[in-house]
């Protein structure tokens, strides 16, 4: 059963094979921290020792009643014979097995736990967006300044392995210099908080921030954003356009869209023209990457693991040999925040925003 508040309990059934591996909580046992704990559940290093959520039938491993729009999420009991459940998030923080937290709740309370964490000693993980504004999001940059531990936010596009080719071939100009570059992410709107825009921000932030975020990490900010959208489900903006504004000639633009009709299968798409060649991803096709170029389409090698695996993979292995994390920080997610933002703004004025 999940233990009340105020209990403090050691949990001593680890082997002697389990002292070496980064031990993790993750609080929140929706349809990403189903994801999280599948993806731990598989790497040799990482061992979930602690889980807490609100609901008890959650925090006591059952999880047969979650729901989940990607694949990797289909988990439905948790073998609790290992794990401490939590009802109350601030349990698991105290508990002294745990080594990193793994935050996956909704946005608005990111910063109380966050925080909270960090000044615990733990180190912490946090799911996107880290916040719904950029002055909530640099104060927790602020606090992971400050911090014993380390921090990142789980921007899983930056470790897609196709994403990371595309990264590669921009800084690297392999084929010259970027002429355009459109990236499309759209799905049906999901339930239950999803569709409180007070909570998710609509899916102009819980959903497009993955394109503005890679976007910002292969061109950096932007000078301005041209924006239109609309509200169909959550009372946030729901669908988004941008063309987004940078010195030069390359063309950039983004659309994330949620409202599609039922039977619509999520997908995330790039195209990115270069002076002498154009890379195609497309989620949803057996052969998700192509490159065009000499006449001819081209086999692209490049790593074949999700983001999810490769960012905590990466994040554990931080913890691990103890090195800050570089790939992604809080002040990415602050700059991204402020894109998403201007785009706001843009949509509500009609005008070019700048950032």
């Amino acid at each position: 059963m999940p233990h009340s508040a105020g209990s403090n309990p050691k949990f001593e059934t680890c082997s002697d094979r389990e002292n070496h591996m980064t031990r993790i909580g993750i609080v929140g046992l929706g349809f990403m921290g189903r994801m999280h704990y599948g993806v731990y559940d598989k790497l040799p290093d990482a061992l979930v020792v602690a889980v807490s959520d609100s609901n008890p039938k959650r925090a006591s491993g059952d999880l047969s009643e979650g729901w989940g729009n990607v694949e990797g999420a289909e988990i439905t009991r948790l073998p609790m014979d290992r794990i401490r459940g939590f009802t109350d998030w601030r349990e698991l923080i105290r508990f002294d097995e745990v080594d990193v937290v793994d935050i996956c709740l909704p946005t608005p309370f990111h910063l109380e736990i966050v925080t909270a964490a960090l000044a615990a000693g733990k180190h912490v993980l946090c799911e996107k967006p880290l916040a719904l504004s950029s002055a909530e999001a640099r104060t927790i940059a602020a606090a992971a300044a400050e911090a014993k531990g380390f921090f990142m936010p789980a921007m899983c596009m930056r470790f897609w392995g196709e994403w990371e080719w595309l990264k590669r071939a921009v800084a690297e100009e392999h084929y010259g210099k970027v002429r355009s570059a459109t990236f499309r992410r759209a799905a049906t709107t999901p339930v239950g908080w999803f569709r409180d825009g007070k909570l998710s921000g609509g899916a102009l932030f819980d959903l497009h921030i993955h394109d503005v975020d890679f976007i910002y990490h292969l061109f950096g900010k932007p000078n301005g954003v041209f924006s239109r959208g609309y509200s169909k489900d959550t009372g946030a903006i729901d669908h988004v356009v941008t063309q987004y504004l940078y010195d030069g000639h390359a063309i950039v633009a983004a659309e994330g869209a949620w409202g599609m009709a039922d039977g619509f299968e999520f997908r995330m798409q790039f195209n990115v023209n270069f002076e002498r060649a154009t890379a195609e991803f497309e989620s949803n096709r057996e052969i998700s990457l192509r490159l065009y170029a000499d006449g001819k389409t081209q086999l692209i090698e490049y790593a074949k693991h999700n983001g999810y695996v490769g960012e905590l993979s990466y994040f554990l292995e931080c913890v691990k040999t103890n090195t800050k994390p570089q790939r992604v920080t809080a002040d990415d997610a602050v700059a991204g925040l402020q894109i998403v933002e201007a785009e706001k703004k843009s949509i509500e004025s009609g005008q070019v925003v700048l950032v």
